[in-house]
């Protein structure tokens, strides 16, 4: 199959041609290599209009929905990223190969494993993967410029909303309601106050840990 040419008409025609300008991210898009970061057998689909699913209830999210959330972001250069949900580590190469450090956390330590050794084949040197509950957020690395929640939560983390850097955006799907998420930007402002705002419905796996859902949580999706 060549990846090459699926991976432009999946900028093309997903990205690009559902609105989507900013040309660091369709450029990222555009080189990451999505295949890597799915198994074998998943690989000719790796383009698809669509989730993939990478073990222990986890999936790579549709190309659309990863453009959405670093798009709404808005991702600079030399921005410092913490990334909750590592899943692949596809999000995290994204934002990589637009100039950003980024501090990754997943929940599952295969998973977080896996996407470590992957993303050091491939060469995303300024990425650093832990396992862990990313609810709480990574302290010691704080405040970033960005952070990116690739996990609904019952209600948007405290502690993620704390580590945050003025004029920072926090992207984060909450369910509100039951059966109902909604994908939320968050941008602390300069006086120590958070603007909402309100992208869209989503429909993701459940932020786990002490911040979001008991571990027996199972939400529509399921």
């Amino acid at each position: 199959m060549d990846y090459e040419h699926a991976r432009q008409r999946m900028v093309r025609y997903q990205v690009k041609g559902r609105g989507i300008r900013d040309l660091s991210l369709l450029a990222a898009m555009g080189d990451v290599p999505r295949e890597e970061f799915v198994a074998e057998q998943f690989r000719p689909a790796a383009y698809r209009d669509g989730p993939i699913p990478i073990g222990y209830g986890q999936t790579i999210s549709q190309p659309y929905v990863v453009a959405l959330m670093t798009n709404a972001l808005r991702v600079r250069s030399g921005d410092k990223i913490l990334e909750v949900g590592t899943g692949s580590g596809y999000q995290a190469a994204v934002l990589a190969s637009m100039g950003a450090t980024v501090f990754t956390i997943e929940r599952q330590v295969p998973l977080a494993e896996q996407a470590r050794q992957t993303l050091e084949r491939l060469g995303y040197d300024q990425v650093t993967v832990r396992a862990g509950d990313g609810s709480v957020g990574w302290a010691e690395e704080a405040p970033f410029d960005g952070i990116l929640v690739g996990a609904a939560g019952p209600t948007i983390p405290t502690p993620l909303l704390q580590q945050l850097k003025e004029g920072g955006h926090l992207i984060i799907p909450v369910e509100e309601h039951k059966g109902m998420q909604k994908l939320l930007r968050i941008t602390r402002r300069d006086d120590g106050r958070y603007d909402r705002e309100e992208l869209g419905e989503v429909a993701f796996v459940p932020l786990i840990g002490e911040e979001g859902w008991e571990p027996e949580h199972r939400g529509y999706w399921q």
